[in-house]
């Protein structure tokens, strides 16, 4: 029997990402050379509420890319015969930036390390800083978030799902499975 935990509501996400918004001001000592890359799809949703509760802190508009990592995923044939490649939309040079990658979830790492080797493509940034809302444990890679709404504690049988009005018309995040948190 599968059971559903709600960890945060829709107020409980909007706190979390206005914290890591002025955390990553606090370490950054303000905008300069600042810009966000969200992970398709829920980190490009948080990449972009992060821009915006940093233009209400500082009054100044940082710019915001969205990568998709689907040819740099090392399960791509686990995936499917045809993986949905979207597009990765950069407009801006990332060389000597300082780039906060946005995702929702934090797992094994493996996401991240892909959105590390596609980042590359770009150009060279002065550094790369992670930022997401839920970390739930269980690393496969040695990778960590430098800021992180929420840590749940997790088994590997859990699922922990986000869910956010721009892709699925509610905001709340779950933990579903056996042993629910």
């Amino acid at each position: 029997m599968n059971n559903q935990a709600k960890i945060m509501d829709a107020e409980a996400i909007r706190r979390a990402v206005l914290r890591v918004a002025h955390e990553i001001l606090e370490k950054n000592k303000g905008t300069d050379n600042l810009c966000l890359v969200g992970i398709r799809n829920r980190g490009a949703f948080l990449a972009e509420r992060l821009k915006e509760a940093i233009k209400q802190i500082e009054s100044v508009e940082i710019p915001v890319g969205i990568l998709d990592i689907t040819l740099y995923r090392d399960d791509l044939t686990l995936v499917g015969a045809k993986p949905v490649l979207r597009e990765t939309q950069i407009n801006f040079d990332i060389t000597d930036k300082k780039i906060i990658l946005v995702d929702d979830v934090l797992y094994t790492g493996r996401t991240i390390r892909a959105a590390l080797d596609a980042l590359i493509d770009f150009g060279r940034p002065a550094n790369i800083q992670l930022a997401v809302l839920i970390d739930r444990g269980h690393r496969e890679l040695p990778i960590r978030a430098d800021y992180v709404g929420k840590n749940i504690p997790t088994s590997k049988d859990q699922t922990v799902e986000v869910r956010l009005s721009e892709a699925d018309g509610s905001e709340e995040v779950v933990v579903t499975g056996k042993d629910q948190v």
